[in-house]
């Protein structure tokens, strides 16, 4: 089951971008938006704590695992 990453609608609720998120977490733009676009094969624990501290979640907030039906209906 693929797991879907809902950093843009976080980023939306904290009315942050994406620049804001890598300043703030010192993590490139470019790796924050490969994250973004669900295109990332793994994140470490230290940059998911950084994102939750500077956005103020939890990682499930972040992350949920998809299951076959939904995939199609978001793209995944």
């Amino acid at each position: 089951m693929p797991v879907a990453v809902s950093l843009d609608a976080m980023l939306h609720a904290r009315r942050m971008t994406l620049t804001e998120l890598s300043e703030a977490v010192g993590i490139t733009l470019a790796n924050l938006s490969i994250l973004k676009t669900g295109k990332a094969k793994a994140i470490r624990f230290t940059t998911l704590e950084a994102i939750c501290r500077v956005l103020d979640c939890q990682p499930g907030d972040l992350l949920r695992v998809v299951d076959e039906h939904e995939r199609g209906e978001d793209g995944i």
